[in-house]
């Protein structure tokens, strides 16, 4: 048996006898919380270690314990009380649907944009912007009512795709993805969010090779000023409504003011 042939033999094990829906949704929500606390550990030991300040976004602001055990707590009741229904119930839709970064990335534009209309960034938003200089773990520390609306976007892709997949073009098997796909782009999603939330900028971010990638160059601004840059993947949203002005005005001060630096100690 070659190592397809066992990992299949393997899965297919895991569902023998029982129930469907269960095993996926444990499956589910035990690697969405490995994936987003592992990701987020990464960037926590940075904060610890001096060498890595360079690539801090916003040096002058200090994260406490206290910040990140608040942070945790919250996070850890958002995931077991909202979240964890959420991915329970995604899968009985999942299973006929495929998912695209570009219709979570407009949507959350959209209803992000819609989130700083003063009545509901008061009621609801403004919990997630507690926050001004964001780390990793608070990427999901919002209002329940966010973390629902918003997670929308993430099984919304899903959903309208195989809608007119299945109703559209009548196709009921041959575009249907498996379960690991899915998987895989429930990974994707919470690496982009706690990268985005980061706090860092490395030589290596993947806006530095992708000049339309947001990442947490972009997002930490918003953070930082509490308008502009309300896309999560992409930049040209943004760009095209103009939410990105005072932003690339903010980063081009910036690199002439390090420009300035750089010549004095010449």
């Amino acid at each position: 048996m070659d190592q397809a042939s066992w990992l299949e033999h393997q899965w297919q094990e895991l569902y023998r006898d029982r129930n469907p829906l269960l095993v996926t949704g444990i499956l589910a929500f035990t690697m969405h919380e490995l994936v987003y606390f592992g990701r987020f550990i990464p960037f926590l030991i940075c904060d610890f270690i001096p060498y890595f300040k360079q690539y801090k976004i916003q040096q002058n602001k200090v994260n406490t314990s206290a910040d990140y055990w608040k942070c945790t707590k919250q996070v850890l009741y958002q995931h077991f009380l909202f979240e964890g229904p959420l991915i329970f119930l995604f899968h009985p839709m999942a299973s006929l649907l495929a998912i695209f970064f570009v219709f979570e990335d407009a949507y959350h534009y959209a209803v992000h944009r819609l989130m700083h209309w003063p009545p509901l960034y008061k009621r609801i938003h403004k919990v997630h912007h507690e926050y001004a200089s964001p780390f990793g773990i608070a990427a999901e520390y919002a209002h329940p009512l966010e973390t629902s609306i918003l997670g929308f976007g993430t099984i919304g892709g899903p959903l309208i795709y195989h809608a007119v997949e299945k109703y559209v073009f009548h196709s009921d098997r041959h575009w249907q993805l498996h379960l690991f796909t899915m998987l895989f782009w429930i990974v994707c999603r919470l690496c982009q969010a706690i990268d985005c939330h980061s706090g860092y900028d490395f030589p290596w971010s993947l806006r530095h090779f992708i000049p339309f990638w947001a990442g947490a160059d972009h997002h930490d601004y918003h953070h930082m000023a509490f308008v502009g840059n309300y896309a999560s993947s992409f930049r040209w949203w943004d760009y095209i409504f103009g939410t990105d002005v005072k932003y690339r005005a903010y980063r081009k001060k910036q690199a002439e003011q390090k420009r300035l630096d750089q010549k004095k100690k010449l």
